[in-house]
C-alpha cells in the first residue's frame, strides 16, 4: 500500500481516533489505528472492542492496501512534520515508511489481519441535527455515575420518538432531563430506546465540534451496538445493557416554592464559599429568604465562609444542604443568564432549570438535598 495525503488532514482524522484507542491492553493491536487505502481516499479505523471510529480523508493512492500502525507514536511524529503533503508506504514486514520533505521514517507496524471488524451500519431510523445531540450531551454527561458496579448508570438513556428526543443521565444522587422539541430533534422515523456510554457521548461531542452548524447525524442501531454517522465519520458503540431507572418518578409534579437567580451570581457565590467546604461531601448550606439566597460552608481544617446573592423568593425561610459540585455542574452547563431554583420543603429534592427567554427545549436537573 502507499498513498500520499495532506499533513493537516490526516493529523486532523488521527487526532478524532485519539479517544478511542485503547492506551493500556493487553491486546497490542487495539493500540494501533488501521489505515486502509482505496480509490482516492485513505480511511482511518480505531476499536477498543467496546467503541469504534472510522473517519477518511482524500489521498492520492498509488496502491491499494492497508495496514496497522501505532496511533498515537503516528499522531505525535506527524503533527511534527512540516506542512505539506505527507507519503506512506507500508512494507513487507508490516513496518511503514513514513516521508514528507527531507524526513525519511520508519514505523514498526502490525498485520492488519489481527485487526477487529466492526460491525455493519444498519440502515439509519433518525437524522439529528448533531449540535443537538452535543448540546443535550453537555447536559447530562456530568451526571453519569462513576462508579463501575452501577454500569446501568454508567451512561445516558437515550429515547427517540417522532415528537422529539429525550436524554436521561442520573448517578442516584442528581438526575439530569433534557427533551428537545421535536423541530430541533430532526427526523426520527421509528421509536428508540438505549443505553449510551459516557466514553461514546464524549467522542459524539467531538465530532459534533468539528462539524458545520448545519450538519446532520444519521443514527442506527441494531440488538448489540448503536450507529452515529456524522459526514464521512462513523462512530460505533456497544449498548449499555440493564434497566435503567424509571426517571419519570423522580421528575417532581410540582413545586410550592420557587427562587429566581442570576446564574453568575450565585454560581461565582458558590464556587467561593465551596473552598471552605469539607472536601469529601462538598456540603453547603444554602438559605432562602425573603428577597435574597445564603450560602454558607465550614470545615475545622480550612475554616468558613458566607455569601448572599439577591433573589425572588418570597416563601417561607428554608434551609437545605447541597454538594455544592453539583450545583456547579449544572451552573457550568447553561448558557441562559437566569436560573429557576424550585423547592417543596428542605426534606425534598430541589429542582434547576434555566430560566427567561430564549429557552426552546426543556431541561430539567433535579438534586438530592444533604444532611448536615
Amino acid at each position: 500500500m502507499e498513498f500520499t495525503v495532506s499533513k493537516s488532514e490526516l493529523v486532523r482524522e488521527l487526532s478524532l481516533s485519539q479517544g478511542v484507542v485503547e492506551k493500556k491492553t493487553t491486546i497490542p493491536i487495539l493500540s494501533n489505528v488501521l489505515l486502509e487505502a482505496a480509490e482516492d481516499r485513505v480511511t482511518l479505523t480505531a476499536t477498543d472492542l467496546e467503541l469504534g471510529i472510522r473517519c477518511s480523508c482524500p489521498a492520492r493512492v498509488k496502491k491499494e492496501g492497508s495496514g496497522t500502525v501505532p496511533a498515537r507514536k503516528l499522531l505525535e511524529f506527524v503533527r511534527l512534520l512540516p506542512e505539506g503533503d505527507v507519503n506512506m508506504k507500508f512494507l513487507e514486514n508490516h513496518w511503514a515508511s513514513i516521508t514528507c520533505g527531507r524526513s525519511r521514517t520508519r514505523i514498526a507496524g502490525m498485520s492488519r489481519e489481527s485487526f477487529p471488524e466492526l460491525p455493519a451500519t444498519p440502515e439509519s431510523i433518525a437524522e439529528i441535527p448533531v449540535k443537538t445531540l452535543a448540546s443535550m450531551i453537555t447536559r447530562t454527561s456530568f451526571a453519569i455515575s462513576m462508579e463501575e458496579s452501577r454500569f446501568t448508570l454508567n451512561g445516558a438513556l437515550l429515547v427517540m420518538r417522532p415528537e422529539g428526543l429525550t436524554m436521561v443521565a442520573t448517578d442516584g444522587h442528581r438526575l439530569a432531563f433534557v427533551q428537545a422539541t421535536p423541530e430541533a430533534s430532526g427526523t426520527v422515523d421509528q421509536q428508540f430506546r438505549a443505553l449510551v456510554p459516557k466514553k461514546a457521548m464524549n467522542e459524539l461531542v467531538k465530532l459534533a465540534d468539528d462539524a458545520g452548524p448545519d450538519e446532520k447525524a444519521l443514527f442506527s442501531g441494531d440488538e448489540n451496538h448503536l450507529f452515529f454517522q456524522v459526514g464521512h465519520r462513523l462512530l460505533m458503540t456497544r449498548k449499555l445493557t440493564g434497566n435503567f431507572p424509571d426517571y419519570e418518578r423522580v421528575l417532581p409534579k410540582d413545586h410550592a416554592l420557587s427562587a429566581k437567580l442570576l446564574k453568575d451570581e450565585i454560581k461565582s457565590a458558590i464556587e467561593r464559599v465551596a473552598q471552605f467546604a469539607d472536601e469529601r461531601s462538598h456540603a453547603i448550606r444554602v438559605q432562602f429568604l425573603s428577597g435574597e439566597v445564603r450560602i454558607f460552608s465550614s470545615s475545622v481544617e480550612m475554616g468558613e465562609s458566607e455569601e448572599s446573592v439577591l433573589s425572588e423568593y418570597t416563601g417561607p425561610d428554608l434551609e437545605i444542604g447541597f454538594n455544592a459540585q453539583y450545583l456547579l455542574d449544572f451552573l457550568r452547563a447553561i448558557p441562559q443568564d437566569h436560573i429557576s431554583f424550585e423547592l417543596k420543603d428542605q426534606k425534598s429534592a430541589g429542582e434547576l432549570r434555566p430560566a427567561g427567554e430564549g429557552i426552546t427545549d426543556q431541561y430539567r436537573y433535579v438534586v438530592m438535598p444533604m444532611r448536615i
